[in-house]
């Protein structure tokens, strides 16, 4: 790309799909319509543990195909009709063609709108076939966030426009100096937390104590220990790639809030004054309402909400095999210096216009 060409980061962030052994070729499945499904069956009764916390152990599956950002054809409208749900279902069914690149993020959903086949997030050298994406199951629903209510994630604040271009550009003019150029999830050390993305790893197994929660996210195999009823609080120079996080019952609800982020943490652009407060209920057998609140008043106007339903399986969740200091960093580095000795020019890595959704920058 040449310098003085704007550049356009715009996306909208839904990873649809998962990784997972030779499933089907991306079969669609119609879910519960109601953005939190609070009408429970009256046969059903609140599983509990020994200790009387609800019980929401278990393996839980993010492979939501509603896009998180509502698309500009459904401005307006928060959910779909009867007959706009089936013509959706229909048309993602003709856009998924399981020989072709892998539909990450909202390509599936905006392929479907403008019944054209999506191309590849990475045309250099392509992705995952459709056929290894889970099979992803929809509401009427037109976007996971709720809250603004127009389903938009708030713009970024103008110092955030000018941090987050200012890495961009390094990225651009050193994409790979050395490893410490790479993004850290690349770099196989978090890939931020909580992972709200769907479909591809975006399994998350919740393990529970009477004074401990722990939820296992399939992305890096992360374990994210969070402490009931502590209230004690981190002194803010201590920061965490993760976070800090500490939680508490809300009646049925269990509440985290997770601050002291660090720095190098890179959640969608966020700063160090990140703030995340999840909410989980159980609404039914086979769902677990997630809402999660971001809050950074140096990254984002003002906080917003998503409301995204898991789906409970009997589905195993296996190592995500990432660790740092994997030998493809070699091969990403050997090849950088093969670029270079090829006076190849360099350009924007796929990978990160995929992490900063509506950034523009002028270079």
């Amino acid at each position: 790309m040449r310098r003085h060409e704007r550049l356009n980061v715009g996306w909208t962030v839904t990873v649809v799909g998962a990784l997972l052994a030779l499933t089907g070729a991306g079969a669609v499945f119609a879910a519960g319509n109601n953005p939190i499904n609070t009408a429970r069956d009256a046969d059903w009764t609140m599983p509990r543990t020994a200790y009387g916390h609800p019980d929401l152990q278990g393996v839980w599956a993010n492979n939501n195909g509603t896009p998180l950002q509502r698309p500009a054809a459904w401005a307006g409208k928060e959910r779909l009709s009867d007959e706009e749900f089936q013509e959706l279902m229909a048309a993602v069914a003709e856009a998924t063609n399981p020989g072709a690149d892998a539909l990450f993020g909202d390509q599936l959903v905006l392929a479907a709108i403008e019944r054209t086949k999506a191309t590849s997030y990475d045309p250099t050298t392509g992705n995952y076939n459709q056929f290894w994406i889970a099979d992803r199951y929809f509401t009427k629903r037109t976007s996971l966030v709720v809250d603004p209510p127009d389903g938009l994630i708030p713009p970024f604040t103008e110092p955030a426009k000018k941090r987050l271009c200012k890495r961009v550009k390094h990225l651009m003019e050193h994409p790979a100096d050395s490893w410490l150029d790479r993004p850290i999830p690349e770099r196989c050390i978090s890939y931020g937390a909580p992972f709200i993305f769907p479909g591809y790893n975006g399994y998350h197994q919740i393990f529970q104590t009477p004074d401990h929660v722990v939820i296992h996210q399939e992305m890096i195999h992360d374990a994210r220990v969070i402490r009931l009823d502590d209230e004690s609080a981190l002194d803010g120079d201590v920061r965490l790639w993760n976070g800090d996080s500490r939680g508490h019952w809300d009646g049925d609800t269990l509440v985290i809030e997770t601050s002291n982020y660090s720095e190098k943490n890179d959640f969608m652009g966020s700063s160090e004054q990140l703030t995340i407060t999840e909410r989980f209920t159980l609404t039914d057998a086979e769902t677990l309402e997630w809402e999660v609140t971001v809050n950074d008043p140096g990254t984002w106007t003002k906080p917003w909400t998503a409301s995204i339903p898991l789906k409970r399986t009997e589905d195993a969740i296996y190592e995500y095999a990432c660790h740092e200091g994997n030998y493809g960093m070699e091969g990403m580095l050997s090849g950088a210096r093969a670029e270079e000795a090829a006076n190849k020019p360099k350009q924007l890595d796929p990978g990160v216009v995929f992490r900063y959704p509506g950034l523009a920058c002028d270079f």
